[in-house]
């Protein structure tokens, strides 16, 4: 068993099933949940949504972060589980391995699939490039 459990969090239901299943299975690891802010979602929400959306993009993404890992470790609690948890800024796939490698992940737990919209139509790319780089190994739910 892991000791050491990494947990990657979008706001998805998928993410959100990894988290319970990473609880479930590895209830005597210690887990950490991470979030990465993409810059890539600010370029994106500036085009729907114009110059006040480009002023606040950040404080909204470290907000949404928050909601996650708050969600996260209410559910953490209901099994009696402390989470750590962890925002980064940066491509999710790169963040998630540079994480993992720098402090000592046994273990990637993630969703197969991220938010709807535009990050649904990469089916899956933060998963496969985690999967297909990661040097431990990965656990992804579909």
């Amino acid at each position: 068993m892991p000791d050491n459990v990494l947990v990657a969090l979008d706001g998805s239901p998928l993410a959100g099933r990894a988290l319970r299943y990473a609880l479930e299975t590895f209830p005597d690891a210690t887990l950490t949940t991470i979030y990465v802010i993409d810059p890539v979602d600010s370029v994106i929400d500036v085009e729907a949504g114009g110059l006040p959306v480009a002023e606040d993009w950040y404080d909204t993404a470290q907000e949404r972060a928050s909601e996650i890992h708050t969600t996260a470790t209410e559910l953490a609690a209901e099994h009696d589980i402390v989470l750590d948890t962890v925002t980064e800024v940066g491509k999710p796939a790169r963040e998630i391995l540079d994480y993992a490698a720098d402090n000592g992940i046994d273990q990637i737990v993630m969703g197969s699939h991220g938010r709807s919209g535009l990050d649904r139509t990469f089916l899956g790319s933060v998963a496969e490039t985690v999967t297909r780089r990661a040097q431990i190994p990965v656990t992804i739910l579909g």
